[in-house]
């Protein structure tokens, strides 16, 4: 009986730390994911950036949900004919639609909340200013030399990849309530500052987008925010019932992340 009790003991645990794990890998990659989608936002891709998509296997984010699915799908078909003029062609609809060069009735489709989110559509409006309060909340600030407003959608991916990094480090620590806060603070975030005004944005720029490679990329960014909300509580759940020591003996291996 007790070799029994022992050996269910030692399964728990086995399962417990494949768990914790599992938890610090999905915190890796969900920072890695916003890192691209904010790079997708930011500027007109280069040609490495597409060669690399274009070798990238999107097939396992694929089984995330049904839009994320066809998002991918359209990335993947539209890469899969690249020729020596993809890139200008990408170039001109990223300009026209995200650099606001092109209208449709009067209306641009720039990734700034504030544009969003006001009355007048203008930038610097009050969406602007909730993004900077709750970065400074964080003690997160944009980096010097960046000119755009901070409500960039490109900036607020950025920030839901530095508060990953932090719980993955905060947990590696064994500071759970410090990694509690920062699960909490990226759901309310992600609410408030990005899934409250970017379904807007993605209607827009669908009338202004004409590459089947941009229409899958706010696909897929539609598809991980819906997936991310629930992750988050997910993850909040783990770690409010974790204990005192948990993860910390994962640590050895692991490398803490520089943060930007």
């Amino acid at each position: 009986m007790i070799l029994e009790e022992e050996m269910d003991a030692t399964r728990e645990r086995e399962q417990v730390r494949q768990d914790e794990l599992a938890m610090i890998a999905a915190l890796d990659t969900r920072a890695e994911f916003y890192e691209l989608l904010a790079s997708l936002y930011f500027a007109p891709l280069k040609q490495e950036q597409i060669d690399n998509l274009a070798q990238a296997d999107l097939s396992g984010w694929a089984e995330l949900n049904e839009l994320f699915a066809e998002g991918a799908n359209d990335i993947a078909r539209y890469l899969r004919k690249r020729n020596t003029g993809t890139r200008q062609e990408l170039a001109v609809d990223f300009t026209g639609a995200f650099a606001g060069t092109s209208t449709y009735k009067g209306k641009t489709a720039v990734p700034y909340k504030s544009v969003f989110t006001s009355a007048t559509g203008l930038l610097m409006q009050e969406g602007y200013r909730d993004v900077v309060h709750a970065m400074r909340a964080e003690s997160v600030t944009k980096r010097a030399g960046l000119d755009w407003p901070d409500d960039h959608l490109s900036f607020l991916f950025e920030f839901m990849a530095l508060e990953s990094r932090r719980t993955r480090d905060a947990l590696l620590d064994g500071r759970l309530e410090l990694a509690l806060h920062y699960l909490n603070a990226s759901g309310d975030f992600l609410d408030a500052q990005i899934a409250s005004w970017f379904g807007m944005f993605r209607d827009q720029a669908l009338l202004l987008l004409h590459t089947r490679f941009y229409r899958g990329v706010l696909k897929i960014t539609q598809g991980f925010i819906e997936l991310d909300e629930q992750s988050l509580f997910e993850m909040i759940d783990v770690v409010e019932s974790a204990a005192p020591g948990d993860f910390e003996s994962l640590h050895e291996g692991q490398e803490p992340r520089d943060e930007q």
